[in-house]
């Protein structure tokens, strides 16, 4: 039996915001890897261009474009981009986002919540809709929400951060609903506590970590790699059954 295809993504271009470090950095390697031409996109040109340079040091493809997902004016431009650079579009990432604040809900201002909907739920639908033309022409269009294990049970001190990964939960159900007669599927990671520069509020406090720890089947934190391998699996053949799935990686947190 050959199973060389079942994880390749030859010929296919993805797309994946938040890619500057932690998750998308390494779901971006993880494509290029397995044969795709990545779009690395976050804020800053400069460390994009770092860490494209590093992958086409390895032998991969891969480009960064800026654009800040949270400026709805940016995010046809960045579209736009990645299509004229590599002419098509076939997997999206939307990993992007954020939470300004840390504590408890009601001491939430409206504009951190407007920022945190934005960026985390408000992009990856605008995005969705924007990449649709292209991902249709795709034998494979794929995309795939990062969203967390808070959208299932809400972490501590992270209230509307929780809210917003709920809805981007929501959002992954219906445009897999929509658009399955397309041939796009859509599904959503919920990783648990991965160690990364984002969670450092949560492995970095010592009365969270030992709460979370007692949940925990797996009773260690999580890897970028990990993270990575589950989304590969998303984007390629092997999945192809596979739509409106909300999959966590949590070290058995939500059991």
């Amino acid at each position: 039996m050959d199973l060389s295809k079942v994880f390749s993504l030859d010929g296919k271009v993805a797309l994946i915001t938040g890619a500057s470090k932690g998750i998308g950095l390494t779901i971006a390697e993880f494509f290029a890897a397995a044969g795709a031409k990545v779009v690395l996109s976050s804020r800053k040109q400069d460390k994009l261009d770092e860490e494209a340079a590093r992958l086409k040091g390895k032998g991969y493809e891969a480009t960064g474009i800026a654009c800040n997902v949270g400026n709805m004016e940016e995010l046809p431009l960045l579209v736009d981009k990645t299509v004229a650079i590599y002419g098509q579009l076939d997997i999206l990432v939307n990993n992007a986002g954020t939470n300004p604040v840390f504590g408890p809900i009601h001491e939430t201002s409206l504009e951190a919540f407007d920022k945190i909907m934005d960026v985390n739920v408000k992009a990856a639908f605008a995005l969705c809709n924007l990449c649709f033309p292209h991902l249709r022409k795709s034998s494979s269009g794929s995309v795939i929400n990062i969203s967390s294990i808070g959208a299932i049970s809400p972490e501590p001190g992270l209230g509307v951060y929780s809210i917003s990964k709920a809805a981007l939960v929501s959002l992954t159900k219906v445009f897999a609903r929509e658009w399955g007669d397309s041939k796009i599927r859509v599904n959503a990671i919920c990783p648990g506590i991965i160690q990364t520069k984002f969670s450092e509020a949560l492995w970095s406090n010592e009365k969270i970590m030992a709460y979370m720890l007692k949940q925990l089947a797996i009773k260690r934190l999580g890897t970028t790699d990990e993270i990575a391998a589950l989304a590969l699996f998303l984007a390629a053949p092997g999945s192809s059954y596979t739509t409106g799935s909300i999959i966590t990686a949590d070290g058995g947190f939500t059991i």
